[in-house]
């Protein structure tokens, strides 16, 4: 699944493509998603201008000229492809675990302006569409969830107190969107790497100053790996046909049985498995 860097990836591909762009017909040729598509959503959006693709957590967010919404979640395995008019493109692909070429077998809807199109593209439709009608319902919508990690709500005093008296580990914390929004399973191994934190360590433990770390290293992590193009797993590619490499940075995620790469560290990654998640882990240098 897409964690929050591939996210902020795809939606500057998009933003530089359909930003002021103004919706000319919308095709639906299945509903059935993880939320069936409302039937209004064709009507929803034609004729509106995107005025930007904004983005929280792992959520896409189509900001519309009549000030609603469309909200965006690529699931396990949704991709969006931007096909131009009367131009064969050989890379379509702005997403995340897919072919980088337009698999049409999956094409659920199409996004249709003057020159180009949009396509979402979903063989296990875990991904869905939801319309907003205005400003508040689309803070409502989000209510439940945490700060993002970037976000000045994310610190010390909010993570300390959040720990309090909690007996569930840092690992299941990191992947809690209740807590903090949009780190997934990889990014959260490569934090605690950073930080030193073994992956099961008990949050009511943690000190102030390893609470600090994991904001710093949170805000650290994710940074950078959207400015390395998020990490190509399988075959993420953005719009200009570019593969993210910060999984060419992994100091822990899927290096199982491997040296650490911490100077000095004479530690094997280890792999275990917390919450049916596969975690990562150096068995030294992470206590």
């Amino acid at each position: 699944m897409p964690e929050l860097p591939e996210v902020e990836v795809v939606r500057q591909s998009l933003n530089k493509k359909i930003k002021q762009k103004k919706v000319k017909k919308v095709i639906v040729r299945n509903r059935n998603l993880r939320f069936t598509i409302p039937f209004n959503f064709e009507n929803f959006l034609k004729g509106k201008k995107i005025v930007k693709i904004d983005r929280f957590s792992k959520y896409l967010i189509f900001c519309l000229s009549n000030k609603s919404y469309c909200l965006l979640h690529l699931g396990m395995s949704g991709t969006v492809h931007l096909v131009l008019n009367n131009k064969r493109n050989l890379i379509t692909n702005s997403s995340f675990y897919s072919s980088p070429i337009l698999p049409k077998k999956h094409n659920h809807v199409e996004i249709i302006f003057e020159s180009l199109k949009i396509v979402y593209n979903d063989p296990r439709r875990f991904g869905f569409f939801e319309i907003i009608s205005n400003f508040n319902l689309l803070k409502k919508r989000f209510s439940h969830l945490g700060p993002e990690p970037f976000e000045v709500e994310f610190n010390l005093d909010y993570v300390f107190s959040f720990f309090k008296n909690k007996k569930k580990n840092i690992k299941n914390f990191l992947l809690d969107q209740n807590f903090v929004s949009g780190i997934g399973n990889i990014y959260a191994s490569e934090i605690l790497f950073l930080t030193k934190i073994n992956p099961n360590m008990q949050v009511s433990l943690l000190k102030k100053n390893i609470c600090r770390r994991i904001i710093t290293n949170s805000k650290k992590v994710l940074l950078d790996a959207i400015n390395k193009g998020g990490s190509s797993i399988r075959d993420f590619k953005n719009i200009s046909g570019k593969t993210g490499n910060f999984q060419k940075n992994f100091k822990v995620y899927e290096r199982e049985g491997l040296n650490c790469k911490r100077l000095n560290c004479r530690g094997i990654i280890k792999k275990k498995i917390i919450s049916n998640r596969s975690t990562f882990f150096c068995n030294t240098c992470q206590k």
